[in-house]
Protein backbone atom coordinates (compact mmCIF):
# COMPACT_ATOMS: atom_id res chain seq x y z
CA UNK A 1 0.00 0.00 0.00
CA UNK A 2 1.19 3.83 -0.87
CA UNK A 3 1.67 5.82 2.14
CA UNK A 4 2.25 9.52 1.09
CA UNK A 5 2.02 10.74 4.95
CA UNK A 6 5.61 11.41 5.24
CA UNK A 7 8.33 13.20 4.34
CA UNK A 8 8.50 11.34 0.54
CA UNK A 9 6.07 8.24 -0.64
CA UNK A 10 7.06 4.90 0.63
CA UNK A 11 5.28 1.32 0.22
CA UNK A 12 4.49 -0.86 2.81
CA UNK A 13 3.52 -4.91 2.69
CA UNK A 14 1.16 -6.31 5.13
CA UNK A 15 4.19 -7.60 7.64
CA UNK A 16 4.91 -3.70 8.10
CA UNK A 17 8.08 -3.84 5.28
CA UNK A 18 8.72 -0.37 3.79
CA UNK A 19 9.99 -0.32 0.62
CA UNK A 20 11.16 3.36 -0.58
CA UNK A 21 10.63 4.48 -4.29
CA UNK A 22 13.21 3.83 -7.18
CA UNK A 23 12.77 7.20 -8.40
CA UNK A 24 13.42 8.80 -5.08
CA UNK A 25 16.65 6.79 -4.02
CA UNK A 26 17.78 7.58 -7.75
CA UNK A 27 17.10 11.70 -6.78
CA UNK A 28 19.02 11.34 -3.35
CA UNK A 29 21.72 9.08 -4.51
CA UNK A 30 22.04 12.09 -7.84
CA UNK A 31 25.59 12.79 -7.92
CA UNK A 32 26.67 16.62 -6.13
CA UNK A 33 27.51 18.16 -9.77
CA UNK A 34 23.64 17.34 -11.00
CA UNK A 35 22.01 18.45 -7.66
CA UNK A 36 23.99 21.72 -7.48
CA UNK A 37 22.51 21.89 -11.60
CA UNK A 38 18.95 20.98 -10.81
CA UNK A 39 19.67 23.39 -7.38
CA UNK A 40 20.65 26.52 -9.82
CA UNK A 41 18.45 25.67 -12.85
CA UNK A 42 15.60 25.76 -10.11
CA UNK A 43 16.44 29.56 -9.05
CA UNK A 44 15.79 30.47 -12.53
CA UNK A 45 12.59 32.73 -13.27
CA UNK A 46 9.96 30.56 -14.45
CA UNK A 47 11.64 27.55 -13.71
CA UNK A 48 8.94 25.85 -11.41
CA UNK A 49 6.10 26.93 -14.51
CA UNK A 50 8.51 25.41 -16.67
CA UNK A 51 9.14 21.98 -14.67
CA UNK A 52 5.60 21.49 -13.97
CA UNK A 53 4.40 21.81 -17.72
CA UNK A 54 6.96 19.18 -17.79
CA UNK A 55 5.96 17.08 -15.49
CA UNK A 56 2.19 17.29 -16.95
CA UNK A 57 3.44 16.73 -21.02
CA UNK A 58 5.22 13.60 -19.61
CA UNK A 59 2.05 12.33 -17.47
CA UNK A 60 0.03 13.33 -20.71
CA UNK A 61 2.31 11.45 -23.17
CA UNK A 62 2.40 7.75 -20.67
CA UNK A 63 -0.85 7.86 -20.24
CA UNK A 64 -1.90 7.95 -24.32
CA UNK A 65 0.81 5.09 -24.30
CA UNK A 66 -0.62 3.38 -21.73
CA UNK A 67 -4.32 3.40 -22.94
CA UNK A 68 -2.74 2.18 -26.76
CA UNK A 69 -1.00 -0.63 -25.09
CA UNK A 70 -3.62 -1.76 -22.99
CA UNK A 71 -6.33 -1.85 -25.28
CA UNK A 72 -4.11 -3.65 -27.72
CA UNK A 73 -3.19 -6.49 -25.56
CA UNK A 74 -7.35 -6.10 -24.91
CA UNK A 75 -8.03 -7.01 -28.55
CA UNK A 76 -4.85 -9.38 -29.52
CA UNK A 77 -5.95 -11.64 -26.39
CA UNK A 78 -9.77 -11.52 -27.94
CA UNK A 79 -8.49 -12.27 -31.15
CA UNK A 80 -6.25 -14.76 -30.22
CA UNK A 81 -8.56 -16.72 -27.82
CA UNK A 82 -11.03 -16.71 -30.37
CA UNK A 83 -8.43 -18.68 -33.03
CA UNK A 84 -6.86 -20.39 -30.27
CA UNK A 85 -3.49 -18.88 -31.73
CA UNK A 86 -1.86 -18.92 -28.34
CA UNK A 87 2.21 -20.30 -28.58
CA UNK A 88 4.29 -20.80 -25.46
CA UNK A 89 7.67 -19.96 -25.52
CA UNK A 90 10.84 -21.05 -23.62
CA UNK A 91 10.22 -18.00 -21.57
CA UNK A 92 7.05 -19.81 -20.36
CA UNK A 93 4.91 -16.92 -21.85
CA UNK A 94 2.24 -16.90 -24.68
CA UNK A 95 2.18 -15.21 -27.17
CA UNK A 96 -0.28 -14.47 -30.45
CA UNK A 97 1.66 -13.95 -33.60
CA UNK A 98 3.08 -10.95 -34.65
CA UNK A 99 0.41 -10.17 -37.13
CA UNK A 100 -2.19 -10.35 -34.63
CA UNK A 101 -0.29 -7.91 -32.10
CA UNK A 102 0.24 -5.43 -34.93
CA UNK A 103 -3.52 -5.68 -36.03
CA UNK A 104 -4.45 -4.78 -32.08
CA UNK A 105 -1.97 -1.47 -32.02
CA UNK A 106 -3.23 -0.03 -35.36
CA UNK A 107 -6.92 -0.99 -34.08
CA UNK A 108 -5.91 0.71 -30.86
CA UNK A 109 -4.16 3.56 -32.29
CA UNK A 110 -7.30 4.71 -34.35
CA UNK A 111 -9.17 4.66 -31.54
CA UNK A 112 -7.05 6.65 -28.87
CA UNK A 113 -8.20 9.94 -27.48
CA UNK A 114 -7.26 13.59 -28.34
CA UNK A 115 -3.95 14.44 -26.30
CA UNK A 116 -3.75 18.09 -25.63
CA UNK A 117 -1.61 20.57 -27.64
CA UNK A 118 1.41 20.40 -25.11
CA UNK A 119 2.15 16.79 -25.64
CA UNK A 120 0.22 16.15 -28.51
CA UNK A 121 3.97 15.48 -30.65
CA UNK A 122 5.25 13.58 -27.74
CA UNK A 123 2.25 11.17 -27.41
CA UNK A 124 2.35 10.80 -31.15
CA UNK A 125 5.78 9.75 -31.04
CA UNK A 126 5.33 6.96 -28.37
CA UNK A 127 2.11 5.58 -29.94
CA UNK A 128 4.42 5.25 -33.39
CA UNK A 129 7.24 4.12 -31.20
CA UNK A 130 4.81 1.33 -30.25
CA UNK A 131 3.36 0.27 -33.50
CA UNK A 132 6.49 0.27 -35.19
CA UNK A 133 8.45 -1.85 -32.57
CA UNK A 134 6.40 -3.70 -30.41
CA UNK A 135 5.35 -8.09 -31.81
CA UNK A 136 4.22 -8.69 -28.01
CA UNK A 137 2.51 -7.28 -25.31
CA UNK A 138 3.06 -9.22 -21.85
CA UNK A 139 2.69 -6.19 -19.15
CA UNK A 140 1.67 -2.82 -18.59
CA UNK A 141 2.01 -0.27 -15.95
CA UNK A 142 3.11 -3.11 -13.73
CA UNK A 143 4.86 -3.19 -10.05
CA UNK A 144 8.09 -4.40 -8.48
CA UNK A 145 9.45 -4.65 -5.21
CA UNK A 146 12.48 -5.87 -3.96
CA UNK A 147 13.75 -7.49 -0.52
CA UNK A 148 16.48 -4.99 -1.06
CA UNK A 149 13.64 -2.01 -0.09
CA UNK A 150 12.79 -0.72 -3.18
CA UNK A 151 9.43 -0.87 -5.07
CA UNK A 152 8.65 1.01 -8.44
CA UNK A 153 6.29 0.96 -11.40
CA UNK A 154 7.36 -0.30 -14.76
CA UNK A 155 5.70 1.10 -18.35
CA UNK A 156 5.99 -1.96 -19.86
CA UNK A 157 7.10 -5.54 -20.63
CA UNK A 158 6.75 -6.54 -24.35
CA UNK A 159 8.81 -8.17 -26.87
CA UNK A 160 10.91 -6.23 -29.32
CA UNK A 161 13.10 -7.82 -32.18
CA UNK A 162 11.74 -11.32 -30.76
CA UNK A 163 13.53 -10.39 -27.09
CA UNK A 164 11.47 -10.06 -23.79
CA UNK A 165 12.32 -6.01 -23.24
CA UNK A 166 11.43 -3.70 -20.09
CA UNK A 167 10.21 -0.59 -21.36
CA UNK A 168 10.67 2.86 -19.38
CA UNK A 169 9.27 5.75 -21.57
CA UNK A 170 10.45 9.65 -20.75
CA UNK A 171 9.96 13.03 -22.67
CA UNK A 172 12.33 15.83 -23.03
CA UNK A 173 11.41 19.45 -24.52
CA UNK A 174 14.76 19.27 -26.83
CA UNK A 175 14.71 17.92 -30.21
CA UNK A 176 18.44 16.84 -29.48
CA UNK A 177 19.57 12.65 -28.32
CA UNK A 178 21.09 12.63 -25.11
CA UNK A 179 24.23 11.40 -24.33
CA UNK A 180 24.87 8.25 -22.16
CA UNK A 181 26.26 9.97 -19.34
CA UNK A 182 23.04 12.00 -19.05
CA UNK A 183 20.90 8.73 -19.02
CA UNK A 184 22.82 7.14 -15.71
CA UNK A 185 19.89 7.35 -14.04
CA UNK A 186 17.42 5.36 -16.64
CA UNK A 187 20.24 2.55 -16.94
CA UNK A 188 19.87 2.32 -12.84
CA UNK A 189 16.09 3.01 -13.28
CA UNK A 190 15.90 -0.12 -15.86
CA UNK A 191 18.05 -2.49 -13.60
CA UNK A 192 15.82 -1.97 -10.71
CA UNK A 193 12.49 -2.77 -12.60
CA UNK A 194 14.47 -6.00 -14.00
CA UNK A 195 15.73 -6.71 -10.78
CA UNK A 196 12.33 -6.48 -9.09
CA UNK A 197 10.22 -8.43 -11.67
CA UNK A 198 12.96 -11.70 -11.60
CA UNK A 199 12.27 -11.44 -7.88
CA UNK A 200 8.59 -11.60 -8.32
CA UNK A 201 8.59 -14.09 -11.23
CA UNK A 202 11.66 -15.40 -12.12
CA UNK A 203 11.77 -13.84 -15.77
CA UNK A 204 14.71 -12.67 -16.74
CA UNK A 205 14.09 -10.11 -19.79
CA UNK A 206 16.97 -9.88 -22.42
CA UNK A 207 17.10 -6.27 -22.92
CA UNK A 208 16.03 -2.78 -21.76
CA UNK A 209 15.04 0.00 -23.86
CA UNK A 210 14.42 3.63 -22.69
CA UNK A 211 12.43 5.57 -25.32
CA UNK A 212 12.58 8.93 -25.12
CA UNK A 213 9.47 11.04 -27.12
CA UNK A 214 11.23 14.55 -28.30
CA UNK A 215 9.72 17.97 -28.96
CA UNK A 216 9.45 17.44 -32.76
CA UNK A 217 7.76 13.74 -32.33
CA UNK A 218 11.23 11.72 -33.21
CA UNK A 219 12.16 9.13 -30.75
CA UNK A 220 15.45 8.05 -29.32
CA UNK A 221 15.51 4.67 -28.36
CA UNK A 222 18.01 3.09 -26.31
CA UNK A 223 18.49 0.01 -25.91
CA UNK A 224 20.45 -1.86 -23.02
CA UNK A 225 21.65 -5.12 -23.92
CA UNK A 226 21.21 -8.22 -20.54
CA UNK A 227 25.38 -7.26 -20.18
CA UNK A 228 24.50 -3.77 -20.19
CA UNK A 229 21.57 -4.38 -17.86
CA UNK A 230 23.92 -6.69 -15.32
CA UNK A 231 26.61 -3.34 -15.38
CA UNK A 232 23.80 -1.12 -14.29
CA UNK A 233 22.37 -3.73 -11.89
CA UNK A 234 25.69 -3.04 -10.20
CA UNK A 235 25.33 0.74 -10.28
CA UNK A 236 22.01 0.23 -8.83
CA UNK A 237 23.06 -1.69 -6.00
CA UNK A 238 25.43 0.62 -5.20
CA UNK A 239 23.21 3.34 -5.40
CA UNK A 240 20.95 1.57 -3.01
CA UNK A 241 23.71 1.09 -0.27
CA UNK A 242 24.63 4.73 -0.64
CA UNK A 243 20.62 5.43 0.42
CA UNK A 244 20.78 3.48 3.59
CA UNK A 245 23.83 4.54 4.67
CA UNK A 246 25.94 1.39 3.97
CA UNK A 247 28.38 3.14 2.10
Amino acid sequence: ERDDSGPHRVYRDPEGGIYHSVTHILQETSSKKNKETLARWLKKPGSEEERQMAAKRGTLAHENAEYVLKTAAKIARSSANARSAWHTYEDGLERPSKAITAWALKKSIESSPKVSWSAVSHARGLREWCRDSITAIHAVEFSIHHPDGYAGTSDCLVDINGKLTLVDFKTTGSDKDKPDHFMENYFCQAAAYMKGLNHLTGLKPTQAAIVIAKQDGSIQERLLSHLELVGASVLWDQRVKEYNGES
